[in-house]
């Protein structure tokens, strides 16, 4: 089998590599020649991004079973099937801004040749894959959807940091445009991946559930977040109070925290937002958790004070523990924040670094000595888990975002610490 694989990003290029490792020979196709030149030197170009990437690239490339181009349509010319992974951003108002993802469109149906499938991974909003890709499909084509082409959508479900492991432990969902594009489309993933192939109902079903999933989290996470703010007043711990309130079967509340990064859940729910009628409870979810920066200046300046002038070293550019990824992180707001308040603000991340900090226009601080009087929180890296007063001995108080430190050493030290629904 040939498969391309339109776009190589953080997700598309793992993607890439696991149909590759299942026997397929995979032309993976992006617009940015440096990405192309690494994965044809059998090198990622995000090196470390993704855990076991850097390895398993090296070896089907070294095997002879992926290949990279910047010419989409010479990709395409010769697959049995089309994975579409170019992401869909939105623009400041949580509008899709569709240019990439039309344009690879056009692209893959100027290449498309009969019999193919095309699978759109990158999520959407709902009904854009039939009233959309397909029509712009079948115009750069001139073929016709479900007699001489077979489309499905069929959404990438993994988190940064374990693409290869939820590639094969959770569920591949397909909606297929009829029943015919479904059964290739179910037929195409079981043979390369080793997880359970849900064939849903329609495209529609399969773009709703993608949606549905991120606003769920979303929804959670925001209530976690109001009942820990809550937590703060009463002076009650809310770690406590969700396990205990887990132990009921029925119960799944989320931690308290800083906010929602990443490029999945603070950008798909206002898919939702923009189209549906009445999408109030998603609405509030976003705001509040968008407002959890704030909400930890608060509490930083509850703890130790005015904050103008004041040295505050915010720990992780990250948007979460553990990835080197910074898209939506709630650094830059964080940081943003601090400063119209008058702090002297500088972030550390020991998976950026000095470089990786400074390109998102920020100030590098170390994570030890004595420059920082207050400390936030960000990411939960393991490399913070040990940190004590001794290492930053002029701090002074600690705002903990993710509830991730243990408190005992910093208030044994005298330092002030807090965290989100932790007195």
């Amino acid at each position: 089998m040939r498969v391309a694989v339109v776009g190589l990003g953080k997700m598309g290029l793992p993607v890439a590599v696991r149909f590759a490792e299942s026997g397929a020979t995979v032309v993976g196709a992006d617009i940015d020649p440096r990405v192309v030149a690494a994965v044809s030197a059998g090198c990622s170009p995000m090196p470390g991004l993704e855990h076991g990437l850097d390895e398993r690239l090296a070896a089907v490339h070294a095997a002879g079973r992926l290949f990279a181009t910047t010419d989409t349509t010479t990709a395409v010319a010769e697959a049995d099937a089309v994975a579409v992974l170019v992401r869909l951003v939105t623009d400041e108002a949580g509008r899709p801004e569709y240019g990439a993802l039309d344009s690879a469109t056009r692209a893959i149906g100027a290449g498309l040749r009969r019999g193919a499938l095309v699978s759109y991974e990158t999520t959407v909003p709902v009904g854009d894959t039939r009233s959309r890709f397909v029509p712009a499909l079948e115009q750069a084509s001139g073929l016709r959807a479900a007699l001489d082409f077979h489309v499905c959508f069929s959404p990438e479900r993994v988190q940064a940091g374990r693409v290869f492991r939820d590639l094969d432990g959770y569920p591949k969902l397909v909606g297929g445009l009829t029943p015919g594009c479904l059964e290739v489309a179910a037929r195409f993933y079981a043979s390369v991946l080793s997880a359970e192939v849900l064939s849903l109902s329609s495209l529609e079903v399969a773009e709703y559930t993608k949606i549905a999933e991120n606003i769920y989290r979303d929804v959670n996470i925001a209530l976690a977040n109001e009942l820990g703010r809550y937590a703060d007043e009463l002076g009650i711990d809310f770690a406590e109070v969700a396990q205990a309130a887990n132990s009921q079967p029925t119960s799944h509340i989320h931690r308290a925290g800083i906010g929602v990064g990443g490029h999945c859940i603070p950008v798909y729910p206002r898919f939702f937002i923009e189209r549906a009628a009445d999408s109030r409870l998603t609405t509030l979810a976003r705001e509040i958790n968008d407002g959890m920066p704030v909400y930890a200046c608060d509490r930083l300046e509850a703890a130790a004070g005015d904050l103008q002038g004041r040295r505050v070293l915010v720990l992780g550019l990250a948007f979460r523990g553990g990835v080197r990824e910074a898209g939506h992180t709630m650094t830059l707001p964080l940081v943003a924040e601090l400063a119209r308040r008058g702090a002297n603000v500088r972030v550390h991340d020991p998976l950026f670094g000095p470089e990786g900090v400074r390109t998102q226009g920020l100030v590098w601080g170390d994570a030890g000595g004595g420059w920082a009087e207050l400390l936030v929180l960000q990411a939960d890296h393991r490399e913070y888990r040990d940190l004590r007063p001794a290492d930053l001995p002029s701090v002074t108080a600690v705002i903990d975002g993710r509830n991730f430190l243990d408190p005992a050493p910093w208030r044994a030290g005298r330092v002030v610490y807090t965290g989100i629904g932790r007195p």
